[in-house]
């Protein structure tokens, strides 16, 4: 299960599970992306189901976690993806409603998420649980402050929730990206006023990370490979982190 999955690092993680076999069940809310990520999917033979919804809203988080388990009986991985950034802004320059458009779907979805992933996990004996932090959540960046709290708020999240089901057969942790070419980089960058390569320079790597990278993180993370990491956040910064 997915959330965020209509675009970027959430929908090449879409593909990659259904190329091993998996069946998705995933969401966004622009309904013409998912209907398009389903055909793609079955176009190589994967199997994956969309589902509109807003993770800002209760309900639709409800519903679609509501709607895997009838569908598919179960979760076995949920990865919590979705997030926005804000225009870039000084913190005195913010409004309120910029402020919590972005906690709402950062870090008040992923807690909405897990707060209905976890019973069922809990009532089926296990379950492995992905969230989506950021470099932003680790160091102060200028006029990002909603992005960098709500990051850091996830990695705060991660460490609660993987404490609270020690013993239960449920890990949860995190990991954070740092700059990945995807269509939402692409517009921060724009707004930004910076191109892709200086962004890049910035990276011991001297590249941006891709999308498949990042998928790779999340299936390690998922498999049983895995299983001593609990309440982690993956460093996947290409190296950022570590300057």
């Amino acid at each position: 299960m997915i959330t965020g999955a209509t675009s970027g690092i959430g929908k090449t993680t879409a593909y990659a599970f259904a190329k091993e076999g998996a069946k998705v069940f995933f969401c966004g809310r622009r309904t013409n992306l998912g209907e398009a990520n389903v055909l793609e999917n079955q176009a190589f033979g994967g199997e994956a189901t969309y589902m509109q919804a807003d993770v800002r809203k209760e309900t639709d988080v409800r519903n679609f976690i509501n709607g895997c388990v009838q569908k598919y009986g179960r979760i076995d991985i949920a990865f919590n993806n979705a997030g926005i950034e804000a225009p870039p802004k000084a913190i005195a320059e913010l409004s309120l409603e910029e402020w919590n458009n972005v906690i709402a779907t950062n870090a008040t979805g992923v807690f909405l998420s897990m707060k209905y992933e976890i019973p069922v996990m809990q009532r089926q004996g296990g379950g492995i649980i992905v969230n989506t932090a950021s470099v932003g959540g680790h160091q102060g960046f200028p006029n990002i402050a909603p992005y960098g709290a709500s990051k850091a708020g996830i990695m705060s999240l991660t460490r609660t929730a993987a404490m609270e089901l020690t013993g239960k057969n449920i890990r949860v942790n995190s990991f954070s990206p740092g700059a990945v070419d995807t269509p939402m980089l692409r517009r921060a960058l724009s707004s930004w006023g910076t191109t892709t390569q200086a962004t890049a320079k910035d990276y011991p790597i001297n590249r941006l990370a891709t999308a498949e990278e990042m998928a790779r993180v999340v299936m390690w993370l998922s498999s049983d490979d895995a299983t001593i990491m609990v309440g982690t956040d993956i460093d996947a910064t290409g190296g950022y982190l570590t300057k």
